[in-house]
């Protein structure tokens, strides 16, 4: 019986969380000049792209894998992407908390000084409106002494009331400071007048500012309160991505096994393949051998047309409905992220999404549309010699196919649905071609 499909959105997650963590890691809070800036947002493109590559690279990696090996080293691989990311997060969040701090201390310093500022002055004012007190009421008392004195003294006064010489200079002289006492007294009221007024104004000008500087400091509490939680939160993340990293490393060790298994099967179900398609190969020349002496056309198997203009080099168009086509990973030996040797990664990648449609990219003959361990439900096309040599190609990991062997197609025909069914670890076409029965590199094939 036949596995049923598995839709894994992993990969989906994962490029979304490298990227994601890059372009983190580059909103994070920068200070220098422009030139820094400028370097600053360079390496942080450069984490991103790096991110997105990544991404890629071990999408490619875990081709073969089962759905649930895919997903261990997926979250693995999210772990540590994130990492440094919250990491950084951590920093901007710490300096954002320092730079707060340090605002809020100079702040605070600053209403310290004001509010020292305005007692003082308050204490100014209050003095000052004491001395007034007391310089007024000397003059009210001066005022009533010459009130009873009859008014104001005058000198013919002081002559003609003296009873002797000695008298005369005691009366003279009392009157005399009598009178500058009065006057001084009248000109320090106008002094603390003026004064008074200067250190009222004084004293709402700070009182203003002490309003002022309570609205700053409590504006760069809020803030030290926020980055203070930022940096709480990103140390629990953190704790907790390391928890999780050691423990997606423990699972992908306890796996080990079971990607030895599934490696073998995947080894040999290629073994078969390549077996079964040298079987066919070797039939089709003896056909055309045997017609050959009998004089008669060549049998079975699709003639070769002129390659398609698809581009420099290319015979075959886009299998993939997706226009231009995107190729998420090349021919080529890759590690295998969990048993840490390479393998031969037999064909190219190329973008799809779960269930929309493939296309025979050359006109072909069905050779069969069919489950195969490993590669899930696949269609393999046979376009008979091509340039001198017999030529196939398979598509991979269909959610299901549309055609059955031996029937004829165009190019451009819908064959089947891209999916995520075999060892696959998410909606995508890996597409091989074979030369004589053995892999090929299918991206100049295909004009990439």
């Amino acid at each position: 019986m036949r596995p049923a499909p598995r839709p894994v959105c992993a990969w989906r997650r994962l490029t979304a969380t490298l990227v994601a963590a890059a372009v983190l890691v580059a909103l994070a809070p920068v200070t220098g000049s422009a030139d820094d800036l400028d370097d600053r947002r360079r390496a942080a493109q450069e984490r991103a792209d790096a991110a997105q590559q990544r991404s890629e690279d071990l999408q490619a990696s875990v081709e073969g894998l089962s759905t649930e090996l895919a997903q261990a080293v997926s979250d693995l691989a999210a772990t540590e992407a994130r990492l440094p990311a919250a990491q950084a997060e951590l920093k901007a969040a710490q300096d954002e908390l320092a730079g707060a701090e340090r605002r809020a201390a100079l702040v605070q310093a600053r209403l310290t000084d004001a509010t020292d500022q305005q007692e003082r002055i308050t204490a100014e004012v209050t003095e000052s409106a004491t001395r007034g007190e007391e310089v007024r009421a000397s003059v009210g008392q001066l005022a009533r002494q010459a009130y009873q004195n009859g008014g104001e003294v005058s000198p013919l006064a002081v002559v003609l009331d003296a009873q002797d010489l000695e008298d005369f200079n005691r009366r003279y002289q009392a009157a005399t400071a009598a009178q500058r006492a009065q006057s001084e007294m009248v000109d320090e009221l106008a002094q603390l007048a003026a004064e008074s007024r200067q250190a009222e104004a004084r004293l709402v000008a700070v009182t203003d500012r002490i309003a002022d500087l309570k609205v700053e400091a409590d504006e760069e509490v809020a803030v030290a309160d926020q980055a203070r939680a930022a940096a709480a939160t990103r140390e629990q993340e953190i704790e907790q991505l390391i928890t999780e990293q050691r423990a997606s490393q423990q699972r992908l060790a306890g796996m080990k096994s079971q990607a030895e298994a599934e490696q073998a099967q995947v080894e040999r179900e290629r073994g078969a393949l390549e077996t079964e398609l040298a079987g066919i190969i070797a039939e089709q020349r003896r056909q055309a051998e045997a017609a050959a002496a009998a004089n008669q056309p060549a049998a079975p198997g699709p003639a070769a047309p002129p390659p398609p203009s698809t581009g420099s080099g290319a015979i075959f168009a886009n299998p993939t409905s997706i226009n231009p086509m995107y190729v998420t990973s090349n021919y080529g030996m890759r590690l295998h992220p969990i048993l840490g040797y390479t393998r031969l990664h037999a064909g190219i990648d190329l973008r799809t999404y779960c269930n929309t449609p493939l296309y025979a990219p050359r006109d072909a003959t069905v050779q069969w549309a069919q489950w195969r361990n490993g590669f899930g439900n696949q269609v393999m096309l046979n376009y008979g010699t091509v340039n001198g040599q017999p030529m196939m190609s398979s598509s991979n990991h269909m959610t299901r196919s549309t055609v059955s062997a031996g029937q004829q197609v165009r190019q451009g025909d819908l064959i089947g649905y891209s999916g995520n069914t075999g060892l696959s670890g998410a909606c995508h076409l890996h597409f091989e071609v074979y030369v004589n029965g053995s892999t090929v590199d299918p991206a100049p094939l295909l004009g990439r």
